[in-house]
């Protein structure tokens, strides 16, 4: 162990690089931000929600609310209908819906609140004046009481009725139902990546590599080998997860369940290619263990888990070098938006770019075993 400089350096530095990844990961400004649309709803009612947390956008579109949801990724839309509020939640986000719940209730509530005042103070200047007028005809004071009832009658005359709909999930959906198109994702790209990696290693250290790159065929068809072999498991397994996560976990798919399987084989096809990569550099199967927390541990923190946008500003860059972070945020989009292939495409062909270039790396890194 002492003369494993490697192994001794991914021991004791790599839990280091992963305590502090999460460390700044987490400096970042986790305040929840919902931006929510408006149609013909009541000026005071738009006031009455207005806070640090709810940005408002107030939008004339005959549209429905779920193209205008989608169009302009709002966390959701509210409409008015004379006392009767519609609202629908986009539900992408569990933390972004209740925040806009809650903003609804507590304008309501506020509303009431003013309403009531307002009705008491008018009834109290009614009552006095009614009280003047008649004692001054009768000399005899006015029973204020008896026109309680009137002032219970209209005390919270100001109120609503609301209807909830939901774009993706209903109002049971949990947190884990944003996280799992990601871990979907994730789980496809870590044990392809770590499985393939393990196998081209085995077939190096048993001196398998070294004998079939003694004979005629080429470095092109032994990768292309690998990559056609382990892509069809790889397919299996992607297969499997989608329809484990909808059956089982009754994940709805608002896109296409075919879009969402090419998403999934082509982030297996970026890490078969990056596990043979990496397999290169280990020079045992616990080498290649230890190169997890450094490849792959950290795609999972870009990949959604934590809003970007909530990130450090000097390490959201670090996003757009992770080959998850393109697969993770497509499948989202599919899943939770019914986006459609045009809408991910940039995202896929960034994947086929990493894939390529992972490639071409091996290709290049094989020459040093071929010994004839």
């Amino acid at each position: 162990m002492l003369r494993d400089k490697r192994t001794l350096a991914l021991m004791f530095i790599a839990p280091l690089f992963i305590l502090s990844l999460v460390y700044f990961l987490f400096q970042g400004n986790t305040t929840t931000t919902a931006s929510l649309a408006t149609r013909n709803v009541d000026s005071s009612m738009v006031t009455a929600i207005k806070n640090k947390h709810i940005t408002i956008h107030d939008v004339s579109s005959d549209k429905s609310a779920n193209t205008i949801i989608r169009e302009h990724d709002y966390a959701g839309m509210l409409s008015q209908d004379g006392d009767k509020l519609t609202l629908t939640l986009a539900n992408t986000d569990q933390s972004k819906s209740a925040v806009i719940k809650q903003s609804l209730q507590a304008a309501q509530a506020k509303l009431k609140g003013q309403a009531a005042a307002t009705t008491i103070k008018t009834q109290a200047q009614a009552l006095q004046k009614m009280q003047a007028a008649l004692g001054a005809a009768t000399h005899t004071p006015v029973n204020a009481t008896a026109n309680a009832g009137n002032l219970k009658a209209k005390l919270g005359s100001t109120s609503y009725t609301t209807k909830t709909h939901y774009l993706y999930g209903s109002k049971d959906s949990t947190f884990f139902n944003t996280l799992l198109p990601i871990m979907m994702g994730f789980v496809v790209f870590f044990f392809v990546f770590l499985i393939s990696g393990i196998a081209l290693l085995r077939e190096r250290t048993t001196g398998t590599l070294y004998r079939l790159l003694a004979t005629p065929v080429k470095r092109g068809e032994i990768i292309s080998g690998y990559l056609c072999g382990y892509g069809a498991f790889a397919f299996i397994q992607t297969l499997l997860i989608v329809l484990f996560t909808m059956y089982v976990f009754k994940i709805q798919i608002l896109g296409s369940i075919w879009l969402v399987l090419l998403i999934n084989v082509l982030l297996a096809m970026v890490a078969l290619t990056l596990g043979l990569l990496i397999s290169t550099f280990a020079s045992s199967e616990f080498q290649m263990i230890q190169f997890i927390p450094i490849v792959a541990i950290p795609q999972i923190f870009f990949a959604g888990i934590i809003p970007i946008s909530s990130l450090p500003g000097w390490l959201q860059p670090v996003s757009y070098i992770m080959p998850l972070y393109y697969g993770a945020s497509s499948m989202s989009a599919v899943v939770q938006k019914g986006v459609g292939f045009m809408d991910v495409l940039p995202n896929l062909s960034i994947l086929l770019l990493f894939a390529a270039v992972f490639l071409v790396l091996n290709l290049l890194t094989m020459r040093k075993y071929r010994q004839v």
